[in-house]
C-alpha cells in the first residue's frame, strides 16, 4: 500500500482542493518533490504551503503514522528536514528528535484510481490493459516508445560494458563475442556466447587463411566432434584438424549438449549456424574497425551477406546429405544480427568515446530495419500500437518484459494514463 501512496503523491492522483493538515492547517502542494531511492526521507526538494507560511524541504510517507515511530526516524537527525508526512491512516502524531511535531497529511486516493490500479496489478493477462491502449493519445505512446527504445538499449549496454572490461578493452574481440551470442538465434545464445569465450578471437585469426581449421575450431569447441562417422571424409578431416589446434591451442571444449537442436527449422540448426560463423571470420578480419567506417545501412549489411563452406550445401548436420542448397544469411537473419549486434555496439562505442555520431548511426540503421515479427510485437500491433521500424519493435519488447511481466503497471507512462481515468471508462 505504501507504494501506492508513494505513486499517488509523486503524480497528484488526489483532488488538490481543500487540502488540510491533520491539525487543520491548509495545504497547498506546489511541488511533491524528487523521490528518493536511497536512504533517507522518501522525497527531498520539495515544496507546500501550510496557512499563508511556505516550506522548503523532505517529504515521508507510510501507511500508518505510527511507522515514524517504527522505523526510529524520531530518533534520526536525517528526517529533521522533514516539512510533511503523508500517511494513510493518521493513528498518532510524529515529531522531530527535538520534539518538535511534524505536519501531517492524510492522502485519500479516489476510488476510481484505486480500482484501476487493483484492475491493471491483478488481472491475469500478459498484458493487463491491452484493450484499453486505444484511450491512450498516440503522442503518448510515440514518446514512451521512444523513451522504451533507449531503456533496451542502455539494458544492452551494460552487456557489452561486461564484455569490455572482459577483454581489456579490445572492441574486436567484443564485436566477435556478440555476434557469435546473437548467432544463437534466441534459444542458444548463452552457449555461442559460452562458446566464443572459450575460443578467443585471436586464435581464430591465426588460422582464417584456411577455412575447413576455422571451421574446426567451431565446431570442435562446440563439443560437434565427438562422434565417430568414418563414412563422412570432411567430418573426418575437421577432426583431424581440431585435435592439432586443440593441443596447439591448449583449448577445452564445450559439450555439445549445450547446444538446443529440437524443434527447429534446419537452416536454423547449430551445425548451419557454426558454419555460418566459420564462413564471417575466414571472409573478416579487424571487422568492427570496418563497421564504424561503413557509411550506409546498405554497407553494413554487406558485410553479413555470407555463405558457409561448399560442404554446406548439401548438408545440415554431418554423416547425412541432403538436397543441394545454398545456405547463405538471410535477410532476416541480417537484420536481428544488425539490432541485436551492431546497434548496441555503436550505442555503447558513441558512450564510451564521446563520439555521438554513432548513437545516431544506431538509430538511422533501427529506422531501415522493419519491425519484427515475433508474438510480443503482434500482440501491441493488434491492440492499435503503429510498428514503423525495428526502433519500435525493440522498444515494445522493452515494455513487455521490463513492465508488463513484471507488473510495473505504476511506472508505466500508458499506465500512468489510464490510472487518471475513472471506473466508468470501461475498466
Amino acid at each position: 500500500m505504501e507504494n501506492l501512496l508513494h505513486y499517488a503523491w509523486k503524480y497528484r492522483l488526489y483532488s488538490p482542493l481543500s487540502l488540510k493538515t491533520t491539525d487543520g492547517r491548509a495545504l497547498e502542494v506546489l511541488d511533491p518533490g524528487i523521490q528518493n531511492t536511497d536512504a533517507g526521507p522518501d522525497f527531498f526538494n520539495a515544496k507546500i504551503k501550510l496557512d499563508d507560511r511556505f516550506w522548503a524541504g523532505s517529504v515521508e510517507i507510510h501507511t500508518l503514522a505510527s511507522d515514524w515511530k517504527l522505523h526510529h526516524h524520531d530518533q534520526d537527525r536525517a528526517y529533521d528536514v522533514v516539512i510533511l508526512h503523508v500517511v494513510e491512516r493518521a493513528d498518532c502524531e510524529t515529531f522531530r528528535t527535538n520534539g518538535e511535531p511534524i505536519p501531517q497529511f492524510v492522502l485519500e486516493i479516489p476510488l476510481s484510481v484505486r480500482e484501476n490500479i487493483a484492475y491493471l496489478l491483478e488481472r491475469d493477462a500478459p498484458v493487463p490493459c491491452l484493450y484499453r491502449l486505444s484511450e491512450v493519445e498516440p503522442v503518448f505512446r510515440t514518446m514512451w516508445l521512444d523513451a522504451l527504445l533507449t531503456e533496451r538499449l542502455e539494458r544492452k549496454t551494460q552487456d557489452v560494458l561486461r564484455w569490455l572490461e572482459l577483454s581489456e578493452g579490445d572492441w574486436n574481440e567484443v564485436f566477435y563475442i556478440a555476434l557469435c551470442r546473437n548467432f544463437g538465434f534466441g534459444i542458444n545464445n548463452d552457449a555461442f556466447e559460452w562458446l566464443a569465450k572459450s575460443l578467443p578471437l585471436r586464435y581464430i585469426l591465426k588460422q582464417r587463411g584456411c577455412a575447413s581449421q576455422v571451421e574446426a575450431m567451431f565446431f570442435g569447441q562446440a563439443g560437434l566432434l565427438e562422434e565417430e562417422i568414418p563414412d563422412d571424409p570432411y567430418y573426418c578431416l575437421l577432426q583431424r584438424e581440431y585435435c592439432f589446434l586443440r593441443h596447439k591451442f591448449e583449448l577445452k571444449p564445450l559439450d555439445g549438449m549445450l547446444f538446443k537442436r529440437l524443434r527447429m527449422r534446419p537452416g536454423a540448426t547449430p551445425h548451419v549456424k557454426l558454419a555460418q560463423l566459420a564462413a564471417f571470420w575466414t571472409l573478416h578480419d579487424g571487422l568492427f574497425s570496418a563497421l564504424l567506417e561503413a557509411r550506409t545501412p546498405g554497407e553494413i549489411k554487406a558485410f553479413f551477406r555470407i555463405s558457409p563452406s561448399d560442404y554446406w550445401r548439401t548438408h545440415y548436420c554431418f554423416g547425412r546429405s541432403s538436397i543441394e542448397k545454398a545456405k547463405p544469411m538471410g535477410e532476416n537473419a541480417i537484420q536481428i544480427i544488425l539490432i541485436n549486434t551492431v546497434v548496441p555496439l555503436f550505442f555503447t562505442y558513441a558512450r564510451q568515446r564521446a563520439m555521438p555520431q554513432y548513437a545516431a548511426r544506431a538509430m538511422r540503421l533501427l529506422e531501415t530495419i522493419p519491425g519484427e515479427r515475433n508474438n510480443v510485437v503482434e500482440t501491441f500491433h493488434r491492440a492499435g500500437f503503429e510498428v514503423r521500424n525495428a526502433g519500435d519493435s525493440q522498444a515494445l519488447i522493452q515494455l513487455r518484459r521490463e513492465y508488463c511481466d513484471k507488473k510495473r503497471c505504476l511506472l508505466c507512462r500508458i499506465g500512468f494514463q489510464l490510472l487518471k481515468k475513472g471506473k466508468d471508462s470501461g475498466i
